[in-house]
């Protein structure tokens, strides 16, 4: 009887262990529900720009065309490479002439998703976004007239572009330009990484390490700047809350100050998207930091205030490793043939 008891007590103790371990299981994941959204399978439409098939495939040729530079040598791509996680594994972008840029190039991938674009949020959408740095002096160094001449002097992009936005006299513009570009960089998303597969209901998508990472990043609010479906990029957050970081990763950027002037905006930054940060190093708008676990670090430090251990960042550095998702597969366009009235390309 004693023995046939202990069995029972012991299966009956390890009934409650699992049961409850399946509780926790299912309560991580209610709490990452409410927190985080998986990104789609499909791009999402954009207010007012129509996603046709033919402004898609224009927009993919305008992203990978460096004639859309004075130097006829940079495109948009150079420093959003959709290879390289939509960034350009560079301290900060280097532009016309060898300028480099003031600030780290953010990824193009799920950018579509963002409240506004740039570090500063000083572009509304992904369209206002592709103007300005065809017009940057240390990006394209280019003009909006010199764009539409470039691509006016290419009968093949005049035909593209009439079947693109039939209808108009003159579809050739800095605008549609634009627009095509944004349609395309919508198209740019990464679905199905292990932690969406985890957020649509499969509890085996992640490890045991990335699901107690997933825990501290929610427990300690790193998610109050780095949730929804980007993981960021909904809203602007002092940089420093707790602590300023280092003069180095500062790099005397007041962030959306130079936006708004207004006082409470000094060393405020849109939130960085963390989907896919394993392929994007360096870090912050300095691009000073190329370690995530670093990162993970500096920002322990300077924003949250708890007492991290260096176990505890491993899992958070291993948790934003399975939000890597599937990459864009992009076949390079071939471009059209220049002309005797295309531009030649110009260092001034």
């Amino acid at each position: 009887m004693k023995k046939a008891y202990l069995v029972a007590l012991i299966f009956t103790l390890a009934g409650s262990v699992a049961g409850y371990a399946a509780e926790k299981e299912d309560s991580l994941l209610k709490d990452a529900q409410a927190a985080f959204h998986p990104v789609p399978d499909k791009a999402p439409a954009i207010k007012d720009n129509e996603a046709t098939p033919d402004k898609i495939e224009l927009g993919k040729m305008l992203y990978f065309e460096p004639r859309l530079s004075k130097s006829s040598l940079i495109s948009c791509n150079t420093c959003h490479n959709v290879g390289l996680g939509g960034a350009d594994y560079q301290q900060t972008s280097t532009g016309h002439g060898w300028k480099r840029g003031p600030r780290n190039a953010p990824t193009v991938l799920n950018s579509v998703f963002n409240v506004a674009q740039f570090w500063d949020g000083r572009a509304k959408d992904l369209a206002e976004q592709a103007k300005g740095p065809v017009q940057a002096g240390v990006e394209m160094n280019n003009t909006p007239d010199n764009v539409v001449k470039t691509l006016n002097s290419m009968p093949e992009y005049v035909e593209l572009f009439k079947k693109t936005f039939p209808g108009q006299t003159n579809p050739v513009t800095f605008d549609n330009m634009a627009k095509a570009i944004e349609v395309f960089e919508a198209t740019l998303i990464t679905p199905d990484s292990k932690f969406d597969l985890f957020l649509k209901g499969n509890a085996q998508a992640m490890n045991q390490e990335e699901k107690e990472g997933l825990k501290l990043f929610m427990e300690h609010g790193c998610v109050s700047c780095h949730g929804g479906t980007n993981m960021g990029g909904d809203g602007y957050y002092e940089l420093g809350v707790v602590k300023k970081p280092s003069d180095a990763i500062l790099a005397g950027d007041k962030g959306r100050f130079a936006v708004t002037q207004a006082k409470n905006d000094e060393f405020s930054f849109k939130s960085p998207s963390l989907r896919n940060i394993e392929l994007t190093p360096p870090y912050f708008h300095s691009g000073v930091v190329w370690d995530l676990k670093e990162a993970v670090s500096v920002m322990n430090d300077s924003q949250l205030g708890a007492d991290l251990k260096t176990g505890d960042i491993d899992k958070i550095v291993a948790f934003l490793k399975s939000t890597t998702g599937k990459q864009p597969q992009v076949l390079y366009p071939i471009l059209p043939a220049p002309t005797n009235a295309t531009p030649k390309p110009s260092l001034e």
